[in-house]
């Protein structure tokens, strides 16, 4: 660098690189893989076999350029606020960290309140009313918190009127102004008929939110009346862009009832908080994030709403969905991911769920890394200190314009229904959620979609984790389902637990390794992680035709899988299939693909096949139904 070049030419010294070349790369590299269709492809072909396809019809290529930039993202802070809803970003006093409280009892709901408020957490979301503490306990679940200084978020369900009443009376009874009163009052009526599907009251509902609306726009600004909470549509099994099409038919919803009730366009985007999930996807999560404050500000300017008002109020929160039951521990470093990408992201409001959520109410324990989660994020880290940190990244930019474009469109679809409503009351949006679920769960099951401790190396020896129940959810099945990625799993698993129950052991699988052990390792290994993701114990020992009997009898097991490489089954599959299965083996399973041999195998007393991309859930499924476990 010299006084006539102030600028560091750090790519001077080597030469431009244009895609075909980098192409031509990758021919290189797929031309060794072996496989015939990838050997085969060239220049674009070659670059599109490395493309990975996600939901709503997104497609990640697998480099991207200059050429991939978004012109739309503007600046902090100014529409259509991609980047950030205010110009300095969380770089001044970091994100709120909001913890959730789902107590039937007010006592321990303040004594989980005190202690998150004294360990770095800013505001309380409280579950008020039905599957929460009463009303009338607010009183006592707050005794003790500085209602100046802790921003408090109600999820009151069909009780927000009574609930938002007892809160504004808490703040003149503490002698705070309700002009320094901040939070949410949790008004969501849309969001109770996503749940419940009780769309009687929803007319009367709407009138009630805008009058806490009116009483918020004139006596505490800082105070929001309603929420748009797009979790229902999350934990029903929606995409991402379902999610945030949902939100914003949502949202302008309540747009539409709280100008209706008098309030200016201004006001009323005013007194909505936009709530949506963060997932371990962490990409995915930056840019719906991204997409939703884009895609709410067009919304708002169509409305003739002014740029200061067309921000969005984002409160992002872990997903549920991702949270598995069995191996939770698993669930803190989902948690993590999922955590730092909504600050990344630039959520305004930031919950991390206990670890331990999944299966009743958190103990102390777990609420304490769930905060000390966002503490390392935020004190350690540094992560609010940077302002749109994902800004610049082509791969990022070009995933939130491709997420905002999915969106709208389905944002439309549900518009034309007749909006959020209608398309609740009709079923037209629960049958959406359900397809993507279907697809879903096609992948979940055939482990394209992998769950770390579940259906991907799971712990059978592991002690179960127990927790107090937790109240009953809101709605008991009645409106939108809710979904996890470990259902199907799960289910087999209960399964396997009520057979050691009742007999003191679990279902057992013999895998008759075959063969020199480089022979069999590698399918070993499968077989038996796909077993015990079903609650299948392994048995493994190395066999051929003549001791495979033997040690099928000593293993204890009902069904048996056999496991080495191709050219092994072509000398030994036959023969020992047919040794087990005169020794009593209830069926026979191979582990590979049977390709041009099936006839060979099944003959021989094959009956099952389990390989890369089978349905491992009805494999399993099928297995325990044979070893008759109930």
């Amino acid at each position: 660098m010299t006084a006539e070049s102030p600028e560091l030419p750090l790519a001077a010294a080597f030469p431009d690189v244009d895609r075909e070349q980098w192409q031509r790369l990758v021919e290189g590299v797929l031309r060794k893989s072996g496989v015939p269709k990838l050997a085969d492809a060239a220049g674009a072909a070659a670059e599109d076999a490395l493309a990975t396809d996600l939901q709503d019809g997104i497609r990640i290529r697998p480099l991207y350029t200059a050429e991939d930039a978004s012109a739309a993202a503007g600046h902090p802070g100014f529409p259509p606020f991609v980047r950030a809803g205010r110009p300095e970003g969380t770089a001044v006093a970091g994100w709120d960290v909001r913890q959730r409280h789902v107590y039937t009892d007010p006592g321990r709901a303040n004594e989980s309140a005190l202690a998150d408020l004294e360990n770095g957490v800013t505001s309380l979301w409280l579950t008020v009313g039905d599957g929460g503490i009463p009303v009338t306990g607010l009183p006592q679940a707050l005794d003790g918190v500085y209602l100046d200084l802790a921003a408090v978020v109600l999820d009151p369900g069909a009780d927000f009127t009574a609930a938002a009443e007892e809160l504004l009376r808490l703040y003149e009874a503490s002698g705070v102004a309700l002009s320094e009163a901040s939070g949410n009052l949790g008004a969501d009526p849309l969001g109770l008929l996503a749940r419940t599907g009780d769309d009687g009251p929803l007319r009367v509902q709407l009138a009630a939110a805008a009058r806490l609306a009116e009483r918020c726009t004139a006596e505490a600004p800082k105070l929001r009346a309603l929420a748009v909470d797009a979790l229902p549509y999350h934990e029903a099994g929606g995409s991402t862009a379902e999610e945030l099409g949902a939100s914003l038919a949502t949202g302008v919803a309540y747009l539409r009832a709280l100008t209706s009730a008098g309030l200016s366009v201004d006001d009323a985007c005013r007194q909505l908080e936009f709530r949506y999930a963060a997932t371990a996807d962490q990409f995915l999560t930056i840019a719906k994030l991204r997409a939703a404050r884009r895609l709410w500000a067009r919304v708002a300017e169509v409305c003739g709403a002014s740029p200061e008002a067309a921000a969005q109020r984002q409160h992002a929160v872990t997903s549920t969905v991702m949270m598995t039951r069995r191996d939770p521990w698993v669930n803190m470093l989902r948690t993590t991911v999922a955590g730092l990408s909504a600050g990344v992201g630039g959520a305004d409001a930031v919950t991390v769920l206990p670890f331990d959520a999944a299966l009743g109410l958190p103990d102390a324990f777990a609420r304490r890394i769930a905060r000390n989660t966002q503490s390392v994020l935020l004190e350690e880290s540094h992560l609010s200190k940077v302002i749109d940190p994902a800004g610049g990244s082509w791969y990022v930019e070009h995933l939130t314009d491709e997420l905002a474009q999915a969106a709208w469109a389905f944002f439309q679809e549900i518009e034309a229904a007749g909006g959020q409503a209608a398309a609740l009351r009709s079923g037209m949006l629960g049958e959406r959620l359900a397809t993507t679920w279907q697809r879903r769960s096609d992948d979940l099951a055939r482990r394209r979609e992998p769950i770390t401790g579940v259906s991907e190396f799971p712990h059978l020896a592991e002690p179960p984790v127990h927790r107090d129940p937790a109240p009953a959810p809101v709605g008991g099945g009645r409106g939108l389902p809710r979904v996890r990625r470990d259902d199907a799993y799960e289910r087999l698993r209960s399964r396997s637990d009520a057979h050691l129950a009742a007999t003191g052991e679990r279902p057992k699988v013999f895998l008759a390794a075959l063969g020199p052990v480089a022979a069999h390792t590698a399918r070993v290994t499968f077989a038996a992680n796909l077993f015990q993701a079903g609650g299948i114990e392994t048995v493994q020992e190395a066999v051929d035709a003549e001791s495979a009997a033997g040690a099928f009898a000593r293993s204890g097991a009902g069904i048996a899988c056999l496991c080495a490489s191709d050219a092994v089954y072509g000398e030994q599959a036959a023969a020992v299939a047919a040794a087990l299965t005169a020794a009593g083996a209830r069926r026979v399973h191979l582990a590979g693909k049977p390709g041009e041999r099936r006839e060979e195998f099944t003959g021989a007393g094959v009956e099952a096949f389990v390989f890369a991309g089978c349905d491992a859930v009805e494999a399993l499924s099928s297995a325990l139904d044979v070893m008759e476990v109930a």
